[in-house]
């Protein structure tokens, strides 16, 4: 399927199941035993060891295929046909709740393994801990990736609790040190909040990172927001990792760190519609908590963001 010689399995047809009913794949799509092979993979990740405040994205995976029922084929705003290529569920990683380096490990492993089956991997989260195996697993196929982080929070920070390594925190300091990033063209999105000390953000800077902060959306908007994230990460592979709290908690109130002052849902789609054009490899969207949501709100925006991250994979593919 992954190849474009097979015909392409879509959705459940909303006119003969009804909505409530049918798969609880993410958007009712097929399973990728099913089809085999594909051209985007959706993988849930539900791992939430790694969190220092409010535990529970590990239920996160199934609240966002919950929250993607109401998905239709085509994005009328973009003109991108998402399901036009294959896109298939691949189930949720077994990753052990007991040990991070373990899970860790256990996480990287399905990633490659899911890559051996489809072009590019959407995972579904799951803490942000879960985007450090995530990136193993890509940078293994693609090379040192462009990072477009969306998030409140640096998550660059060295070490919690007196030493702990891995965490929610920490992935994207673990992934430069690694390798794994192509730091001249990775940045930060939508960041905001109290930092730890005045050293925070020159030491993430000191790691190569570029930042475009919270505040931007106000004094910039969406257009400029997505012009220079395309300007900085040029014609890279790019990884994109989306922390839900980067949207305000009046939007998102179902995630582990919530922060005031954040973007919209329809801000940062907005953001996200903007950066057609980009050599996708692969992408996560993660801590959705959804014992802190209320009416599915949380899990709506984040299924949404996930349909469009898909739309940006079917330009990809049709751009070469």
């Amino acid at each position: 399927m992954g190849d474009g010689g097979d015909s392409v399995i879509g959705p459940v047809d909303p006119m003969q199941v009804p909505r409530f009913a049918g798969p609880a794949t993410y958007a009712r799509l097929p399973a990728l035993d099913a089809v085999g092979k594909a051209e985007v993979a959706i993988l849930g990740v539900p791992f939430d060891s790694g969190v220092v405040y409010r535990p529970g994205a590990r239920f996160g995976p199934a609240a966002i295929r919950s929250g993607s029922r109401m998905l239709r084929p085509f994005n009328a705003w973009t003109e991108a046909e998402p399901f036009a290529q294959q896109v298939a569920d691949a189930g949720d990683v077994a990753c052990t709740p007991f040990g991070i380096e373990q899970a860790i490990g256990e996480i990287e492993a399905a990633a490659k393994a899911t890559y051996e089956r489809a072009s590019h991997v959407m995972a579904i989260g799951g803490d942000h801990t879960i985007a450090l195996p995530l990136l193993r697993a890509a940078s293994k196929r693609f090379g040192p990736l462009a990072l477009v982080h969306f998030d409140a929070h640096l998550d660059t920070w060295n070490t919690y609790f007196g030493g702990a390594r891995y965490t929610h925190g920490t992935p994207f300091r673990r992934a430069a040190e690694e390798g794994l990033l192509d730091l001249q063209r990775s940045l930060h999105v939508g960041t905001r909040g109290p930092q730890f000390s005045a050293q925070d953000l020159p030491d993430d800077a000191a790691l190569g990172f570029r930042l475009i902060d919270g505040r931007a959306i106000d004094d910039r908007g969406a257009a400029s927001i997505a012009s220079e994230i395309r300007e900085v990460v040029g014609d890279a592979h790019v990884y994109l990792s989306l922390d839900i709290d980067v949207l305000d908690p009046a939007f998102a109130p179902g995630t582990g760190t919530p922060e005031a002052g954040g973007w919209s849902s329809r801000e940062a789609i907005a953001v996200i519609r903007g950066l057609g054009g980009l050599r996708l490899a692969g992408a996560d969207v993660v801590e959705v908590a959804p014992a802190y949501d209320h009416a599915e709100v949380t899990a709506i925006a984040a299924a949404n963001i996930v349909y469009e991250l898909l739309c940006l994979f079917s330009l990809t593919k049709a751009g070469g």
